[in-house]
């Protein structure tokens, strides 16, 4: 079993890894073929720095003397006009397609690789086919195959006592049980829910002939994995050879052994030859127990287990429907209970002898077709003989016929006849009845009980497998593809979204980029007008508190914010110059100071030639916002 197990896994796996490497080549094939998104469309003969004014800034302004001009204005300019050059377009980032940007960012990084793909399909592939060819080595077979062969070598459905443990082996846990009767070309199925013990039929369903069985029913799916299915089938009693046997009070197994001791004197055929199980009634003497033997021709039980298995039905057990109606009857007298069989009119019977409330013996006659009543006498007496030899038929026989209106006309009046005694008729136990018997008793059988060839049971656990294995590949395989349709749809809304992001950015890009040169324009004559003022504002600072005794020389106004004063003084003079450069920092307009008390540099001064003036000069900065 492990290593029927072990191939399938290998298989399966094996299968899943060569899929998944053909998968991978497929999608290799697929990338090469797209081509990559194109850029973003621009206009390369637009440039900002080209089509940028050119804007003088006014020159600096002497007091004293004139000095050539510095147009620091204009490189404020410049410097606004390439920052604003270097993005041609707005920066839009298209919304939703970050994680799409980033996968695909991703795999083309991965697949610059050039040992990616090769590795991809390659390990996957070769794996699967090292599976496969592992899953399909020949196996040395510990048994002899074919047919009487296999039969003589282990024989079908023997319960084996060869490791005589005395464990018990534990019923399954079964939720769900259906039970068939094929008779002839009619099936008639009942399902029945296990819960507590207890059976309670769910289903009554017949088929007409030609018609299949229903599979949602029948056939097992993943709730039967952890919900146990059990399906039963009865098999017919003309094919079915029961003997009662009385043996000790003893456990299943110690009782199976017993009766696998005596099994060669007990069985009609060869051992190997057979299929056979058995049941326990119980009995009121409590000093023996009553076992039926239950043996069945191999061939028969392959033919009707091959009939089923072609009609979709995979039984579990094999089951007499005949042991339910024996459990079903109060024997209260001592006598025969007869019961014929349905199944062939009034062809053959089963006889059942109870005395004591103990099932003796069990044997199956059949009336010859020209005189049957002589023909049942002479068979019911043998065996009443046979019983007063035995010990076991105390008293004469009490007769009974367990059948239904229709089947006791054709019996009743041949017994009658034949035995000329009363017959008294039984009703049997309907057929749902007997199902539901049939049910609640395999439910709770032991699993060494059953009639099936445990290789039969092990093929049908297989097929079992199998089945939901390919339904969760087939699963998994639908939801990749619906997964790579869902990704691909994705992917393509994404690139609409993204081309139609880049063609309104292509339409915005010529307004945009004369947006940002009138802005320019506009920032240039605006620092043009604000700086006029502020030329003018330091002029009038300067006049106003320059000192009498200092002489102005240079007033020079660069870079749109720095002062630069230089003069001459008498000597001795020279706190007459830290004073005039305290005032000017002092200096407010419209409420805020016009210099930078902290920035600029203090007077510096030094002797002119000659001994009789000195020269000095310091540097203001504004603090305006517009020199900012």
């Amino acid at each position: 079993m492990g290593e029927i197990l072990s191939m399938k896994w290998q298989r399966n796996i094996g299968l899943l890894l060569a899929g998944a490497g053909v998968v991978a080549l497929a999608l290799w094939f697929s990338r090469q073929n797209q081509e990559p998104a194109a850029a973003p469309p621009g206009k390369p003969g637009t440039n900002i720095l080209a089509a940028r004014p050119a804007v003088k800034a006014p020159s600096g302004t002497n007091v004293a003397r004139k000095t050539p001009a510095t147009p620091t204005t204009s490189q404020v300019a410049r410097t606004n006009v390439r920052t604003a050059a270097l993005t041609n377009a707005p920066a839009v980032k298209p919304s939703g397609t970050n994680f799409v940007s980033s996968l695909q960012t991703r795999l083309q990084q991965l697949k610059q690789h050039r040992a990616f793909y090769p590795a991809a399909v390659a390990i996957p592939f070769l794996l699967g086919l090292i599976l496969l060819w592992l899953s399909a080595r020949p196996r040395k077979d510990r048994t002899a195959t074919g047919g009487a062969t296999t039969a003589a070598a282990t024989p079908a459905a023997i319960p084996s006592t060869s490791a005589r443990t005395r464990k018990k082996a534990r019923a399954a846990n079964v939720q769900q049980c259906n039970v068939l009767h094929a008779a002839g070309d009619t099936r008639h199925l009942w399902q029945f829910g296990v819960r507590g013990g207890r059976v309670s039929l769910h289903r009554d369903q017949r088929t007409a002939p030609g018609e299949s069985l229903p599979l949602h029913l029948v056939q097992k799916d993943w709730r039967s994995l952890w919900q146990k299915k059990l399906n039963v089938a009865w098999l017919p009693p003309e094919q079915v050879f029961l003997r009662v046997v009385q043996l000790p009070p003893a456990d299943f197994e110690e009782t199976l052994q017993m009766v696998e001791l005596q099994l060669e004197k007990l069985s009609p055929m060869p051992v190997a030859q057979v299929a056979w199980t058995m049941h326990v009634l119980s009995s009121p003497a409590a000093a023996e127990q009553t076992v039926v033997l239950i043996v069945v021709a191999r061939s028969v039980v392959e033919e009707i287990l091959g009939r089923l298995e072609n009609e979709g039905y995979m039984a579990d057990r094999l089951e007499l429907p005949l042991l339910d109606q024996l459990l079903a009857i109060n024997p209260d007298d001592n006598g025969a209970w007869v019961f014929p069989n349905t199944g062939d009119g009034a062809g053959s019977a089963m006889a059942a002898w109870f005395y004591d409330g103990v099932l003796r013996h069990l044997e199956l006659i059949t009336p010859a077709p020209e005189n049957r009543a002589e023909s049942l006498k002479e068979q019911l007496f043998q065996t009443a003989w046979a019983g007063e030899l035995e010990g076991w038929a105390t008293s004469p026989p009490k007769w009974h016929l367990v059948a239904d209106a229709a089947t006791a006309s054709l019996w009743e009046g041949p017994l009658r006849e034949g035995l000329q005694q009363e017959v008294q008729v039984v009703s049997p136990p309907a057929p749902a009845e007997m199902a539901a018997s049939s049910a609640a008793r395999a439910t709770q059988a032991h699993p060494r009980s059953t009639l099936v060839p445990p290789e039969y049971a092990t093929r049908y656990q297989q097929q079992v497998v199998d089945r939901l294995w390919m339904r969760a590949l087939g699963a998994v395989v639908m939801l990749y593809i619906i997964g790579v349709g869902i990704y691909l749809v994705a992917v393509q809304v994404a690139l609409f979204r993204t081309k139609a992001v880049e063609a309104e950015v292509a339409a915005l890009s010529a307004t945009y980029t004369n947006a940002i040169q009138l802005r320019a324009q506009y920032q240039v004559l605006k620092d043009r007008q604000e700086l006029k003022f502020a030329a003018l504002d330091c002029w009038k600072a300067v006049a106003e508190h320059l000192p009498e005794t200092l002489q102005l020389e240079n007033f020079n106004f660069t870079e749109g914010r720095r002062l630069v004063l230089q003069g001459t003084a008498p000597v001795g003079q020279v706190q007459q110059i830290y004073q005039f450069d305290g005032a000017l920092r002092k200096v407010q307009v419209n409420g805020q100071n016009l210099f930078d008390p902290t920035k600029g540099e203090s007077p510096s001064y030094q002797t002119a030639p000659g001994g009789t003036a000195l020269n000095w000069n310091f540097t203001l900065e504004l603090r305006r916002s517009e020199a900012q």
